[in-house]
């Protein structure tokens, strides 16, 4: 026996059919992450620094995911797009784990300052990036420790894992800097699209920063565990590390995801989110 339905449930389960299915708009995007920021500013010092540090151990398997893959694969042509994928692993970890990543604050804590523009939101603002990017580099001098004092890695894979290390650190100041305005953009644009992308999360995150490393782009949290694996060998100095490698990849880093991609995605919602 059929049943007439009311016609205006039938209308409400409709809209709200539509409403799931229908994109996230740029303000709600907006709204998303600038709720996630303010989340993220309230947090305790405390938190701030063990999130960090786990994210700046666990970045570490970019590292070595990239090592396994380039010693372990046959030197082929297309080697170079397969072993890159490694680099996404470490990455996987840290954003889907909800741990704290420098490079994912120039964006997710600089929404709720666009809005509020206080000096006190700024104040928070730069405490919570100096704790993060703090404890980022010692978690990624601690995954460095573990990789060049203990025998926690087959000796076979330090030779690539040096290699890649020398490579990232060895590009010069200035293209450093350069490269790591796009690994920032990258970033950032990840964390833009997470709110909508839900089910494929995985995939978004694991092509994006594929396109990081196979675009061979500089990122200051994976590369300070490159960079700590050669100090910590005494095959660079601090002078070169910091202002060879370390200051020009974070000063990329945040142009991109701040002054570059921030600014863009702020540009887009201003009108709808602030008075009249």
């Amino acid at each position: 026996m059929n049943q007439t339905q009311d016609p205006e449930l039938e209308e409400e389960m409709e809209e709200q059919s539509v409403n799931d299915a229908a994109a996230l708009s740029p303000k709600l995007i907006y709204e998303v992450i600038r709720r996630d920021g303010e989340e993220e500013l309230r947090r305790t010092k405390r938190s701030l620094i063990w999130s960090g540090i786990a994210a700046g151990m666990l970045i570490s398997l970019s590292v070595l995911g990239e090592a396994v893959l380039r010693t372990y694969l046959p030197d082929t042509p297309g080697r170079y797009l397969i072993e890159n994928l490694g680099y996404s692993v470490g990455f996987l970890a840290v954003i889907m784990g909800r741990m704290q990543l420098f490079t994912e604050n120039t964006i997710t804590t600089v929404l709720p300052i666009m809005q509020e523009r206080t000096w006190y939101a700024f104040g928070c603002m730069m405490r919570l990036w100096g704790i993060v990017l703090g404890a980022n580099v010692v978690g990624a001098f601690a995954a460095a420790a573990l990789f060049v004092f203990t025998p926690a890695l087959s000796p076979d894979l330090m030779p690539a894992i040096e290699g890649l290390s020398q490579h990232a650190t060895g590009m010069g100041a200035s293209q450093s800097f350069w490269r790591a305005i796009p690994a920032g953009i990258i970033v950032a644009l990840i964390v833009w699209m997470l709110p909508q992308a839900s089910a494929s999360a995985f995939w978004l995150i694991l092509v994006f920063t594929w396109l990081i490393a196979a675009g061979d782009f500089t990122h200051i949290v994976a590369g300070s565990v490159e960079m700590a694996v050669l100090v910590l060998q005494g095959a660079l100095s601090a002078g070169p590390a910091i202002f060879g490698f370390f200051l020009p990849v974070l000063a990329g880093n945040i142009i991109g995801g701040t002054l570059i991609f921030t600014l863009v995605a702020w540009g887009q919602v201003r009108d709808d989110v602030e008075p009249e």
